[in-house]
């Protein structure tokens, strides 16, 4: 099973930018789809963005298309999370999470291993 771990949380301003960065181990990730999921206070974990095993199909929740863009490194074993213009409402844990699949799904079910998250705060 793959290993991850999240990185780049932190506090912005509305309208700022932030990378968040998932690096990988125990297995390369280019046998797995990758997927962003993010949790805010009091809510449901819900999908954000995900991106195909070699990078050529991506699919972003409504939410954040056009402010995010999911990319990954298959040879460094990282997928990273540009995420522009930032709204109150991004504010959530966000989580990487690997599905040994092979389709681009926006549901939590169809992965099977998950980092610890990392915190991002976006202020008003």
């Amino acid at each position: 099973q793959v290993q991850l771990v999240e990185s780049g949380g932190g506090l912005v301003q509305a309208g700022g930018s932030l990378r968040l960065s998932c690096a990988a181990s125990g297995r390369t990730i280019s046998s797995y789809v990758m997927g962003w999921f993010r949790q805010a206070p009091g809510k449901e974990r819900e999908f954000v963005a995900a991106i195909s095993r070699a990078g050529g199909s991506t699919n972003y929740a409504d939410s954040v298309k056009g402010r995010f863009t999911i990319s990954r490194d298959n040879a460094k074993n990282t997928v990273s999370l540009q995420m522009n213009s930032l709204k109150p409402e991004d504010t959530a844990v966000y989580y990487c999470a690997a599905d040994r699949g092979y389709l681009v799904h926006d549901t939590e079910y169809e992965y099977d291993s998950w980092g610890q998250g990392t915190r991002v705060t976006v202020s008003s």
